[in-house]
Parts: C-alpha cells; structure tokens; sequence
C-alpha cells in the first residue's frame, strides 16, 4: 500500500513539473513571439524619430544658411529692360548688351577724346545711383604718391613680413597694405585734392537728368581712417560716369571732359566737347601709371579681359556694400588713339567681383572689334588709288 502510494506521489510530483515546464516554455514562447511581434512597431518609431531629426537639422541647416548669407541682392535681372537708348551707338549698344548679358549690372562706354557717352546699359544704375569705388580708386591714390614724391616707380613698400612691391606689381595685384600705406603718407587733405581733381564728389555729366553726384567724405572715415579710403574707397560714393570720365581723363592725357549724352539727331549734329579742366601736373606719371594698368591685364586681377589683338589697360575693385557684393572694371583700349572707355559695374552675391567684370569688359572689346573689322575693310574697298576716301 505504501509502495502505492509512493509511486502516486512520484507520477504527481512528474506531472506538476512537467506542467510547470511547459507554462514556462509557453510563457517564455509568448514572451518571444510577443517580442517579435511588437520589433517592428519598435523599428518604424525609431525610423520615425530618425527622420524627424534630418527633417529638423535639414530646416536649421536652411534656416542657418539664411541667416549667414549676406548677400540680399540677387546676381541676375534684364539690365537693360528700361533703357532708352535714343542716341546711342546702335554698334556699341549691341556689344555692351550682349556682353554683359543678364547679369545685374551696368556698363557705360565713352569716346574719351570727347567725352561723349556712345551707351549706357542699365541707365538707372549708372546715373541716379551710386557706390563705393572699391579699388578703382586706387590710380588716384597713385598718381598723387607720384606727383607728391612719396615714391618713384622703383619704390620698393614693404606689404608682408618679407614681402616687398614696386608700383607695377601693387597696382596689378591690387595690393591694399601697398595702398593703404601710401593714403597714410599722402594724409587726408592732400588724398581729397586728387579725389576732387578727378571729379569724385561732383556731377561727371553736362546736363543729364537725375544724375546723381555721388559722395565724398569730408573727414577721414572713422573705421580704418585715411588707409581705407586710399585702398577701397570707404565713406565714398561713385557713380559709373565718374568712373568712366575718371579714366578717359588717363587714357587722353590729361583732359577731364564733362560727359555729354546726346539724345537726339539735333544734338548729335550739334556735339562739341566740354572741357572741365586739363590736369597738366599729373601727365608726366600717366605713362608710369599705365604700366601698372596693363600688368594688371597682363598678369594681374584684370587678366580675363585680355585680348592678344588689342592692349587693354585697366583696373578691378571687388568690396561689399549694402547687402550686395560690388565687382567693378574701369579700362580704355590702345594707348595711341582710344576710341572707347569702357566702365563695368556688378552688383548683386557670390559672383559679382571684379575679375568677372574685367571678363565681361574684355568680351565687349572684342564684341567691338568684330564689328568694325568689316566697316574697316568697307571703307578700305571704296578708298581711291591715293588712298583718299570719295
């Protein structure tokens, strides 16, 4: 009996065991299949919450690329939309619209052996508006170092620690240390008297609606001082016309014409150049400027308006002003007998300098050049056998 009971007692105790390891096992199988079916809603969270954080870091990314982008004009317009372009030179106008195509920009052109403006792209830009000169003012402070004796052509001005430049080489690469250190020499009255020689502060033009007369500063600029204003222009405002006569004042040999606009049959037929003053202590340095004026198309800041047909002397100025970058190029073609002065102004972001207005300056030269090739040759075919023309 009690061997009988034993055995029940073992075939029990078998039986609750074995239960108890099957609920375990059935536990421990809800507990992975519960596991295995809730890993995907696990995953699609995260999944979900991974994309939320590219979503926002993409918005901060933009919201942060807004914010550090200081340029708030935009590189591109039709500049020459609202033109009038009534008297100008249809050949010129053609070549300065087609060269400066759809950026937002100005180009003005000049005859500098008259001062007759041949076109204006952009007239609204050019003639009611104006903007710091950047480096263009450079030439000036130059030949006031020159006139003044501060320096000869030769003069060797430390820019770095072991760095040195003459003249030639400062005005090709634009150097502002180089500048800067002669605006500090010439001090600030003297600087203000070449500046007003040139016309900076006053109406380039003869009588030409709405054209604003630009700035200049009647104290050095606090930020920087004297310094400042000799390498870039600080406190002062230009137009493209004082730009354009500016240069026709260098590329003539001394003769600063008010620039005339006419508009009319009548008033071309009637043209006379106006003579605003002669700067006859400066033209002994012209030629000493000029080569810093070609290197800087030879081999300097200008060298995209380079034309192995023609010499073309100029200078760029690139600097920052309102919210936009400025790109200028102010330049004449042969040294000889120039026909044209040609002043390019950029306004707008990242693409806007002055060695893409220099390209744009050298593409209207050659633009120009194709042009007068055939009129050349027409002109040679009617000439008479003395070479006269009927």
């Amino acid at each position: 009996m009690l061997k009988k009971i034993a055995i029940l007692a073992v075939a029990a105790t078998w039986l609750l065991g074995g239960e108890a390891v099957f609920s375990e096992d059935a536990s421990t199988a809800n507990k992975t299949d519960t596991s295995s079916t809730s890993s995907p809603t696990k995953l699609s969270s995260s999944n979900r919450t991974s994309t939320k954080k590219v979503r926002a870091r993409s918005r901060y990314s933009r919201r942060r690329s807004r914010r550090y982008n200081p340029w708030r004009i935009s590189s591109f317009s039709d500049p020459a939309a609202q033109d009038d372009s009534a008297g100008e030179d249809p050949m010129v106008r053609e070549a300065a619209v087609t060269a400066l195509g759809q950026w937002n920009g100005s180009v003005v052109v000049v005859d500098p052996g008259t001062g007759r403006i041949l076109s204006i792209v952009n007239q609204k830009m050019a003639l009611h508006s104006a903007f710091e000169p950047c480096s263009t003012f450079k030439p000036v402070v130059a030949l006031g170092a020159l006139r003044e004796g501060l320096i000869s052509p030769e003069t060797k001005v430390r820019v770095g620690r072991r760095t040195t430049m003459d003249l030639t080489t400062a005005l090709a690469h634009s150097n502002n240390i180089y500048f800067a250190r002669l605006g500090r020499l010439l001090g600030f009255d003297r600087l203000a008297q070449y500046a007003y020689l040139f016309g900076f502060g006053e109406k380039a033009g003869w009588d030409i609606p709405s054209e604003s007369p630009g700035r200049f500063p009647a104290v050095a600029p606090k930020e920087g001082g004297v310094g400042n204003l000799a390498y870039c222009g600080t406190d002062m405002d230009v137009t493209a016309l004082q730009m354009a006569a500016a240069i026709s004042a260098i590329a003539n040999g001394g003769t600063l014409y008010y620039l005339q606009y006419p508009r009319t049959p009548e008033e071309i037929a009637q043209f006379t150049p106006k003579v605003r003053r002669c700067l006859d202590e400066l033209t002994q340095y012209f030629d000493q400027l000029k080569q810093g004026l070609a290197a800087a198309v030879l081999y300097g800041t200008g060298r995209l308006a380079y034309s192995p047909e023609e010499q073309i002397y100029g200078k760029t100025g690139t600097c920052s002003e309102d919210g936009a970058r400025l790109g200028w190029f102010v330049s004449y073609a042969n040294e000889r007998q120039p026909n044209y002065v040609v002043v390019v102004l950029l306004r707008g972001g990242r693409l806007m300098y002055g060695p893409h207005a220099a390209q744009i300056a050298g593409q209207l030269y050659r633009e120009l050049r194709q042009k007068e090739q055939p009129a050349t040759q027409a002109r040679g075919a009617t000439a008479a056998p003395d070479g006269s023309t009927p």
